[in-house]
């Protein structure tokens, strides 16, 4: 009975802390209606997420993130892979796929989404558990601990052995339904992270957004 009290607990304590705590910080954003430029909605499949029904959804696949969401644009920059770096959260250089599909093996960039250091908005998911099991070197936990971000937080990419550094200016929650996260933004450059929320669970997606430090015309 004691060992089922903890175990209740640790599941219990970081949704009470993120409802009570991290969710004012990242507040939730009602969509109406996306009208994303280069997104296109694909037609209902009969599927839904986890969240609606008892229907258990795959979340260490990327494409279960955003299931309604389709990019048709790919990238003009030939980058398979970079590095990030969140010094407050000791995550050091942990490898970002493009295009990826398995959050168990790395972080997934979105594919047609910006290549940090460049105009647009650069989509990272990763995968989060319960903030007790974090591991900075484990790819399944990695970001649990991604709502303890604030504003003016530093976040590092390096790609092809130039650090980009970023600055966090907002975090906000949005349903998975919300792909309008997924826009490209041009007239700077910016990188967004996603993780899903409350801890352990995936009723929500947060995005941390932050905006490159230096004009994009000081860096070209």
């Amino acid at each position: 009975m004691f060992m089922g009290c903890i175990m209740l607990a640790l599941v219990v304590i970081p949704t009470l802390e993120w409802q009570l705590l991290h969710q004012g910080e990242a507040p939730e954003r009602k969509l109406v209606k996306p009208t994303p430029l280069n997104l296109t909605e694909e037609k209902p499949t009969g599927k839904v997420l986890a969240n609606d029904t008892q229907t258990v959804t795959d979340l260490t696949k990327a494409h279960n993130w955003f299931p309604k969401a389709h990019i048709e644009a790919e990238n003009t920059i030939d980058i398979n892979e970079y590095y990030l770096s969140i010094p407050k959260l000791k995550i050091l250089n942990a490898h970002v796929l493009v295009g990826g599909e398995d959050l168990d093996k790395s972080l997934i960039h979105y594919k047609g989404t910006a290549i940090p250091g460049n105009y647009g908005n650069s989509v990272i998911f990763g995968h989060s558990v319960l903030p007790t099991f974090f591991n900075p070197q484990n790819y399944h936990t990695i970001f649990s601990t991604l709502p303890t971000m604030k504003v003016g937080d530093e976040i590092i990419a390096t790609v092809d052995q130039v650090e980009f550094r970023y600055t966090v200016f907002e975090l906000r929650t949005i349903a998975p339904s919300d792909i309008s996260v997924l826009e490209q933004e041009y007239d700077d450059g910016y990188l967004s992270l996603i993780t899903c929320v409350p801890p352990g669970l995936d009723w929500k997606r947060l995005v941390v957004r932050s905006r490159l430090n230096l004009p994009i015309n000081a860096i070209l």
